[in-house]
């Protein structure tokens, strides 16, 4: 459980002009989180434009990340989807080898039931080669996973270590931080609350934020988890104003912008996303000149 406590980052995928990936620029992004102290890294989430690449495409991607991190930290691939045979299928067909854990987001499109979502996890985790971490994010999925799911889910199964948060609501936080197992992660979702949910005795964060600002938003959490919210909640005000500029226009648009003007990648993405206005990079580039 160990090695996913602190911040997680959810990689993009970077194009070029012709939405082909660009390795290189992947390369680099990967070794800045790194170098700047980030516990772990996902890859193939919903910031990695997933929904968008091929098959092969992403068993590129993740050899290419499993080859560049070398074991220097931990990895998570999502898998998920909206077809629960479908999932199965994946897992047992893909090469996990260099991952510890996988991140399965609940059924979007969908809607099921709390009985449906827990059948859909129960198929995944009796199939499931690693640990799983399930992803509730209704904003993207339409359904939220209940707190009394995700606790029935986590005493009937022992390969379920955690779950990334994203409903934005403290309320269902604590509730999941109140009624978890001892050893089980609840980990944010939602950089505005990662420190919060931190503090209140969650994990850290699987965050979009940190990919840019990857030195400061992991000591703010480390300093989260070390029970000092004055320094801590000076961090998170420096870097609140482009935690709201990052997801203004959506999620990878606002972080994809903002990398590419600190050097890391363009800013590419593919339909239906679009690229992030001229306001909003003039927004980000201020904050950069001023950060």
């Amino acid at each position: 459980m160990k090695d996913f406590k602190g911040t997680g980052v959810a990689l993009v995928t970077p194009f070029f002009e012709d939405k082909s990936i660009d390795f290189v620029s992947l390369t680099r992004i990967v070794n800045f989180q790194i170098e700047n102290g980030v516990n772990y890294l996902v890859c193939l989430g919903s910031t990695a434009e997933a929904a968008t690449l091929t098959n092969n495409e992403k068993r590129a991607v993740r050899r290419h990340i499993v080859d560049v991190v070398d074991s220097r930290v931990p990895l998570v691939v999502g898998v998920g989807g909206n077809d629960t045979a479908a999932i199965i299928k994946e897992l047992k067909e893909t090469d996990f080898n260099g991952f510890k854990a996988i991140l399965s987001v609940s059924p979007a499109y969908n809607k099921p039931s709390q009985e449906g979502v827990y059948q859909h996890f129960k198929a995944i985790l009796e199939n499931s080669p690693l640990p799983v971490i399930l992803y509730n994010v209704p904003s993207r999925t339409g359904s939220n996973i209940l707190p009394e799911t995700v606790m029935r889910l986590a005493n009937d199964f022992d390969n379920i270590i955690g779950i990334k948060e994203a409903a934005g609501s403290m309320p269902q936080i604590l509730e999941l931080i109140q009624d978890k197992p001892e050893d089980f992660l609840i980990i944010s979702g939602d950089d505005l609350l990662a420190l919060p949910l931190t503090l209140a005795g969650g994990a850290g964060v699987i965050s979009v934020m940190a990919q840019a600002l990857p030195k400061d938003f992991s000591e703010m959490i480390q300093l989260g988890l070390k029970g000092k919210p004055y320094e801590a909640f000076a961090l998170h005000y420096k870097m609140m104003d482009a935690i709201d500029l990052i997801f203004r226009e959506g999620n990878p648009t606002g972080i994809k912008a903002m990398l590419h003007l600190l050097g890391y990648g363009q800013d590419y993405v593919r339909l239906p996303l679009v690229a992030a206005s001229e306001k909003l990079k003039r927004d980000l580039n201020e904050f950069i000149n001023n950060y």
